[in-house]
C-alpha cells in the first residue's frame, strides 16, 4: 500500500533529515511520498559551492537558510509558497515515469499541460515550475522535487547567483523568464490544496488506497534528530568552500563544473583538488576528486574501467583540468 506523510514543520534541517532517513530504512515493499515545506531557504546540491551559488551573507541576515542536500543538481529557494515532495521507492518498483505522472496529473488537473524536460525539469507553457534530483540508497531510491506555486521570486533573486553561461545555456536573460508560479497561471492553487490532488493522483496511479502516517513519529526518532543536527552543521553547510577558489570552470550538457587544485611540480603530482558541480551525478564527481588526488600532473588517469555513462562526464574534467595544470 503506498505511504504519505505530510510534514507539519517548515525547518528545513528537520525536514531532509526525516527523507533521509526514509532513504536509509529497509524496503517494505512500498513506495512513500513525503510532502514538505521549507521557511526562506536556499537548497544547494551535494557538491556545490554555497558561495557561488547563494548570497549567503544576506541569506542569513535576513533570517533564511542554507541547507545542503545529499543529492546533486543545482541550487533552489524554497519558501512556503514552494511545496516539496520526495518519493522512496523500493529498487524493483523505481520508475521516474510513474512517479513524475503523479505530480503531472496533480498539476493537469487544474487544467495545465506540462512537460518533461530533460532529466530534471517539468514544464508548464516553456517554463519550469519543477526541479527535480535523485539518489540510492542501500535497498531504496529518492526522486525529489520543487513545486513552485506562489514562491516569491523577487527573493528568488535576490539569494541565488546564476551564472551567465547558464542562462546563455538556456538562452534567456534572467532567472524569472526561466521560471513560473503555477499560481500566475491559475490563481486558485496553493501550496495548501494542492495536496488533495497530488495524494489522489499518488493513489491512481499506483492503483491502491494510500496509507497516512503519523510526521510526528519521524519528526521524534532520534535517528531523524542526529540528522538534522548534521544538516545543520557549518561542517556540511560550508566545510571547504570557504577557501574554494575557483581556477577553471567550464559548463558542459551533463551540468556545469569549477575546479581548484593545488600542484606540487616538484613531485609532479595533484596534490589536492576541490570539484564544485551542479551534475546530478555526485557520485562521479566525487570518483573525479578521488582519481585525481595523487595523480600525475603530466596526463590524465586511466578511466577505460569506468562505465561509459561516467566515462564521458570524467573524461570532460580531465580535459578541462589538464588543459590548466600542464
Amino acid at each position: 500500500m503506498p505511504k504519505l506523510i505530510i510534514s507539519n514543520q517548515t525547518n528545513p534541517y528537520l525536514n531532509i533529515a526525516v527523507e533521509n532517513y526514509l532513504l536509509s530504512q529497509p524496503s517494505d515493499g512500498d513506495i512513500t511520498m513525503y510532502l514538505w515545506q521549507n521557511s526562506r531557504t536556499v537548497v544547494i546540491g551535494q557538491n556545490q559551492n554555497p558561495y557561488a551559488e547563494c548570497n549567503v551573507a544576506q541569506l542569513e541576515q535576513d533570517g533564511g537558510y542554507l541547507m545542503r542536500r545529499r543529492t546533486g543538481g543545482g541550487a533552489v529557494f524554497h519558501d512556503l509558497g514552494n511545496l516539496n515532495f520526495s518519493f522512496v521507492v523500493p529498487y524493483e518498483m523505481y520508475d521516474t515515469t510513474r512517479q513524475f505522472a503523479v505530480l503531472q496529473r496533480a498539476v493537469e488537473s487544474y487544467g495545465l499541460d506540462t512537460e518533461i524536460s530533460g532529466r530534471n525539469d517539468v514544464l508548464c507553457q516553456g517554463r519550469k515550475f519543477s526541479g527535480n534530483a535523485f539518489a540510492k540508497g542501500r535497498q531504496q531510491r529518492l526522486h525529489h522535487g520543487t513545486i513552485l506555486i506562489r514562491t516569491d521570486v523577487e527573493l528568488l533573486q535576490r539569494y541565488l547567483k546564476v551564472k551567465p553561461a547558464k542562462l546563455q545555456k538556456h538562452g534567456v536573460a534572467s532567472v524569472q523568464s526561466r521560471v513560473v508560479n503555477l499560481s500566475e497561471l491559475v490563481p486558485q492553487i496553493t501550496a495548501q490544496n494542492i495536496v488533495t490532488p497530488l495524494v489522489e493522483a499518488f493513489g491512481q496511479v499506483y492503483g491502491t488506497p494510500v496509507q497516512k502516517l503519523d510526521f510526528d513519529e519521524f519528526a521524534s526518532n532520534s535517528a531523524v534528530r542526529e540528522l538534522a543536527e548534521q544538516f545543520a552543521s557549518p561542517e556540511w553547510k560550508y566545510g571547504r568552500w570557504q577557501q574554494f577558489e575557483a581556477q577553471q570552470s567550464a559548463q558542459f550538457e551533463w551540468g556545469g563544473v569549477e575546479i581548484a587544485a593545488s600542484v606540487d611540480e616538484a613531485a609532479g603530482i595533484i596534490r589536492s583538488i576541490a570539484i564544485a558541480s551542479d551534475s546530478l551525478f555526485p557520485d562521479v564527481i566525487a570518483q573525479a576528486e578521488q582519481l585525481l588526488t595523487g595523480a600525475s600532473i603530466h596526463e590524465p588517469p586511466t578511466v577505460e574501467h569506468i562505465p561509459e555513462n561516467e566515462r564521458q562526464m570524467l573524461c570532460d574534467i580531465f580535459s578541462m583540468l589538464y588543459t590548466t595544470v600542464k
